[in-house]
């Protein structure tokens, strides 16, 4: 039997993950662990003969008895340094419910820390800052995530205010949302609204209010991911353009929302291919920033809603 150092992290590993969990999976052990379905089968009996008290059902997963509980955990002086980055992170990422939430669960952590990691700790965290960014909550819904997250895990309705960026007044729905996501330094949640009877994206420094119902879902929702990559079969349109290198920087780091494919080098020029869902108005308009150092190739289309901008700029200005 192999009873190496690793095999001995793996299994206390695989004992935390047990008591974090209502429920954990082989499968989900294995993909985490990097082993055989067979590798895990054999560390859970390693556990039940050491007098872990596991009980599991076939198809379902591994859990342990309730009541039973861990010592506490010491933490390695590389975990101690995660735990920084993630409280610096939730300041600036998080509505102040949650963010006070993680605050208090921090505290908790920090407390079964050795004296000499305290102090490491605290010498690390005192240099590290995170600069103020956009606001990501609307003033007068300031905790849109925590109510976010309860409503999902509850599967309660909500009755959400929301103003787009065209409409003058904001609307009320009854939403049932589905799940949260990050992206382009936004917090957005997709969710099915009853008022366009179909499912929709949110961003949350849009809405202006948001409040949590006693009406049950009336959906049995997929993931969030099966909605996202729907989301990604949008009717979608090829473009080549030419730029020099010393913009290309620029162009990276917006390039994946305007559906960047490749790119490849032509003597002192980089071609990039795009397949983008909006011609007509986010890529010209984009692609503008950096006119002078670029050459459409390909679409025709986007070439002539660039004149047309370039066209109506000038007229404004004449």
């Amino acid at each position: 039997m192999d009873e190496t150092p690793k095999r001995f992290d793996r299994i206390v590993a695989i004992l935390i993950q047990l008591q974090s969990k209502k429920i954990v999976k082989a499968q989900e052990l294995a993909s985490r662990f990097d082993v055989s379905l067979r590798t895990i089968y054999r560390d859970i009996r390693t556990l039940e003969a050491s007098g872990v008290p596991i009980y599991s059902e076939a198809g379902v997963g591994y859990a342990l008895m309730d009541g039973y509980r861990l010592p506490p955990v010491m933490f390695t002086r590389e975990e101690v340094s995660s735990f920084i980055a993630a409280e610096k992170l939730m300041q600036k990422f998080t509505d102040p419910s949650l963010g006070s939430h993680y605050a208090s669960a921090m505290y908790k952590l920090k407390s079964v820390l050795r004296g000499t990691d305290k102090d490491w700790l605290s010498n690390v965290e005192s240099r590290i800052l995170m600069q103020a960014a956009e606001p990501l909550f609307h003033d007068s819904s300031p905790n849109t995530l925590a109510l976010l997250f309860e409503s999902i895990a509850e599967k309660k309705q909500i009755i959400l205010c929301y103003k787009t960026l065209e409409a003058e007044e904001p609307t009320k729905r009854n939403i049932e949302p589905v799940g949260v996501f990050h992206d382009h330094n936004n917090w957005y949640f997709l969710g099915y609204c009853h008022l366009r009877k179909d499912y929709r994206q949110f961003r949350t420094d849009r809405i202006q209010g948001i409040k949590k119902t006693d009406c049950n879902f009336t959906i049995e929702h997929d993931s969030l991911e099966t909605y996202l990559i729907k989301n990604e079969t949008i009717p979608t349109t090829k473009v080549r353009i030419l730029v020099e290198k010393k913009v290309l920087n620029y162009l990276r780091y917006e390039q994946k929302y305007h559906g960047f494919v490749s790119e490849k080098e032509i003597g002192d020029q980089i071609e990039m291919t795009f397949m983008s869902r909006d011609i007509q108005e986010g890529f010209p308009r984009w692609i503008l920033m950096f006119g002078d150092y670029a050459t459409i190739l390909e679409h025709e289309i986007l070439r002539t809603r660039v004149l047309e901008l370039i066209d109506t700029y000038k007229k404004r200005h004449s």
